[in-house]
């Protein structure tokens, strides 16, 4: 019986049993993650580094954010008609010669500033090409039934980079240098680049949607009209804009220990984070997706204010991990919505529509925590933050309730009847 009782929490990992291209994917995502995670502490201390300003290292939540205004949706119109795993691997063939002119500058005497807001700017438009193909990728390697437990598997995926990453980029950063900070990230790529390669072909639907503005516009109206999904966007939006301190922590690391000591709060919400993952199996059993959503990110909100407030390291590192958990949880069922809801011909459109939502929180938020810290101080910013959160997020629920009561019941059997509808016009015009 507790064998039994242990495995109803356990993470599924059924997707990567059953789905060869399902796993070649998730190891390269993965992998390049892990990377990524340390450039993404990298570029952030190094430029706290050469200015000694708040503001200037949350000015880099901009510089990322505007391209994606434009690539994001961008990207998601050609995941929509293109081979999606070519648009994945080519952006990642894009990303190995940024992060190889990012060791090079950081080689230099005198490392070039304005390199780094170019790098992070083109790093964004990459992205925004790529992440809505990835994303929309995983309903087509994966049966429906799967969907809760790749996504799980997903965020358990981010959950170990995000943990990991930090880490290894704070004691590198600390104990070798920033290039090989950067190094690193650019060695995995080599792994990445051959998973990607070895994927088979992931065609769009044969009634795709050529890339254009009106059929941009079709993906936004869907996603208007839906409001489970409006809410998804929302929340997140809302959770990340006011409690996302990450400009923060370089000079809260400052305070607390210095480099070492930045690895750690990076890596705390991670450390959360895969609780919430390897204890996953309850997700597959809730309905209630939106609801869930809600809680977490007032939790989310909750956690952050009492990391504001923490005198001691670990007290600070303990509100980072419940806060990470939280993060875990409602990334898990903002995932589980999208897959079960969205229909395929729309799938890379709102994917590209999801990662605004969930890369336009913590630019503008990083960009709010500096702003707010030059006149409050970092102590004050974080707190109004994480207070601000958990209000705010009560207000989306209350103005919301469709979302709030959602069933992912329902969802899954809209979709299926959107895409068997057409399915069967495209056959029929087929015919004629």
């Amino acid at each position: 019986m507790a064998v039994i009782g242990w495995r109803r929490w356990a993470l599924d990992v059924t997707p990567l049993r059953t789905s060869r291209d399902f796993r070649l994917t998730y190891l390269a995502a993965g992998v390049s993650f892990l990377g990524s995670m340390v450039t993404y502490i990298a570029i952030p201390y190094q430029v706290a580094t050469l200015t000694d300003s708040p503001l200037l290292v949350g000015l880099l939540g901009i510089v990322e954010f505007a391209p994606l205004l434009v690539t994001a949706l961008l990207g998601g119109a050609l995941a929509d008609y293109l081979d999606r795993r070519k648009l994945v691997l080519g952006a990642e063939v894009g990303f190995t010669l940024l992060t190889a002119i990012l060791v090079a500058n950081a080689l230099l005497p005198s490392p070039q500033l304005w390199l780094l807001y170019a790098i992070a700017a083109i790093s964004a438009t990459l992205d925004g090409l790529q992440r809505p193909a990835l994303d929309s990728m995983m309903p087509r390697l994966v049966t429906p039934d799967e969907l809760p437990a790749a996504s799980a598997l997903n965020s358990m995926r981010s959950t170990v980079g995000s943990l990991i990453g930090p880490l290894l980029g704070g004691a590198l950063i600390a104990w070798v240098g920033l290039p090989a900070a950067y190094g690193l990230d650019l060695l995995t790529f080599a792994v990445s680049l051959g998973c990607l390669i070895a994927v088979r072909a992931v065609p769009p639907p044969p009634d795709a949607d050529r890339p254009s503005v009106r059929g941009v516009i079709t993906g936004l109206r869907y996603a208007g009209s839906r409001k489970e999904l409006l809410g998804t966007y929302l929340v997140d939006i809302n959770a990340m804009f006011f409690g996302m301190p990450l400009a923060l922590y370089p000079f809260v690391a400052d305070r607390l220990g210095g480099p070492t000591v930045l690895g750690m709060l990076y890596t705390a919400e991670s450390v959360g984070g895969l609780v919430a993952s390897v204890s996953s199996g309850w997700t597959g059993r809730v309905h209630r997706h939106g609801m869930m959503i809600i809680v977490a990110a007032a939790a989310w909100g909750l956690a952050i204010a009492g990391f504001g407030l923490a005198p001691t390291l670990w007290l600070a590192l303990l509100c980072l991990a419940v806060a990470g958990a939280a993060d875990q949880i409602s990334g898990m069922f903002r995932g589980i919505v999208w897959n079960q809801t969205i229909p395929d011909h729309l799938r890379g459109r709102l994917a590209g529509v999801e990662m605004l939502s969930y890369t336009s929180g913590p630019s503008l938020g990083n960009l709010r925590g500096g702003v707010v810290a030059r006149f409050t101080g970092v102590t004050g910013s974080i707190v109004s933050g994480g207070v601000l959160c958990v209000l705010t997020t009560i207000a989306l629920a209350v103005a919301l309730p469709a979302f709030r009561r959602y069933d992912g019941r329902d969802g899954l059997a809209h979709k299926q009847q959107v895409d068997a509808e057409r399915a069967a016009t495209a056959a029929a015009a087929a015919a004629d």
